[in-house]
């Protein structure tokens, strides 16, 4: 029983540590596509250097890929693991909200939307990135002599309220995942001091305004480009 609970333990330790890696990435990634909306020149010179770097492109990025696999994959089994011993104790002892919050008892759900959400994602902008830098050889970043990373941007929002409300309804399950999973995160790993309620408040306001600042730009270069 008590390898079982350190097992157990050190899963959620794990989880916690890749969530928390991930939480990281999520924050420069926004502070790249933010420009997009502030300055196209300013994106499109980070997103080439991103893209070209061999330290992003041949550590960070496989880390990322490992990282994003990894919390997904332990996410589940966790899950597996909790609806296995509520199932041994009986639901009495589980009342749903009674223990836990609407954010918690569905991260499940908000996990495989945000899953599915990466898997366009991909589909928009990893795979052609790849396909072109590694495939077709095309490592200048240039399409008519200028940067192509804005334009290919905008172009996936343009004229396409269908794609826009995907990312849109993805980003929305994004807060419900981080308004549990951020904090939790913290918890996991032991962090609890005289600033847990300011960090609470801190992972909360995160949890909101990066994702809603996710959303905003594909709105706004959807709008923009009626």
């Amino acid at each position: 029983m008590r390898g079982i609970i350190k097992s157990s333990i050190a899963r959620k330790v794990a989880m916690a540590l890749s969530g928390l890696f991930l939480v990281v990435f999520l924050a420069q990634h926004f502070t790249i596509n933010i420009t997009s909306v502030i300055s196209p020149n300013t994106f499109n010179e980070w997103s080439h250097f991103m893209g070209t770097n061999v330290l992003v492109q041949a550590v960070l990025q496989p880390i990322l890929i490992f990282g994003v696999v990894f919390h997904f994959v332990m996410g589940f089994i966790l899950e597996y693991q909790n609806r296995k011993a509520r199932g041994d104790v009986g639901y009495s002892i589980f009342r749903g909200s009674a223990n836990s919050s609407w954010f918690s008892r569905n991260m499940l759900i908000s996990g495989i939307v945000i899953l599915l959400f990466l898997g366009l994602h991909f589909y928009d902008f990893w795979i052609p990135e790849i396909t072109t830098k590694y495939i077709e050889g095309d490592m200048s970043g240039m399409h008519n002599g200028e940067f192509r990373y804005y334009e290919e941007t905008v172009e996936k929002f343009a004229n396409d309220p269908y794609r826009t409300g995907l990312y849109v309804l993805a980003f929305v399950f994004l807060i419900f995942h981080l308004l549990h999973g951020f904090s939790s995160a913290f918890q996991s790993v032991g962090f609890n001091n005289k600033y847990s309620k300011a960090l609470k408040t801190f992972t909360k306001a995160f949890a909101i305004v990066i994702p809603l600042g996710f959303a905003f730009i594909a709105i706004f270069h959807f709008v923009t480009h009626l």
